[in-house]
């Protein structure tokens, strides 16, 4: 049984799927783009960007999108999951190219963040914005 309502994990459900759409759609873009064909890869990306916009609109559905320092801190948590549950499990099943994607997706995971940590106190120490 789950510990979200059904509602809630429907709307996480669809986030996931639209949000991976969009990636590999932008993926399939940029391929496109590197074999000249220029006006599929604007094809492409304009989907991508469409799925985004249903991705956003799920999220917030969800209440996942508090702003400001809620926002951060969210990621900040996700991030760490990832960098110190998520990732390291999954290496460690792994061999040969698989593996060497990996630790490199876990090294941008790490400056990633480093980065949040910065934006969260810098969004503490603003009266406002962030530069």
């Amino acid at each position: 049984m789950s510990r979200i309502p059904r509602s809630q994990e429907y709307l996480k459900t669809g986030f996931t799927a639209e949000a991976a759409s969009a990636a590999r759609f932008r993926a399939y873009a940029a391929r496109a783009e590197g074999d000249g064909l220029n006006n599929l890869a604007r094809r492409w990306r304009d989907l991508a960007a469409e799925k985004d916009l249903l991705a956003i609109r799920l999220l917030e559905a969800s209440e996942q999108v508090r702003g400001g320092d809620a926002d951060v801190v969210g990621a900040i948590s996700e991030e760490r999951y990832e960098n110190d549950v998520l990732y390291p499990k999954m290496l460690g099943d792994l061999e040969g190219e698989a593996k060497e994607v990996l630790t490199r997706v876990v090294d941008a995971q790490k400056e990633h963040l480093g980065r949040l940590e910065a934006l969260r106190k810098e969004l503490g120490a603003s009266q406002g914005d962030v530069r």
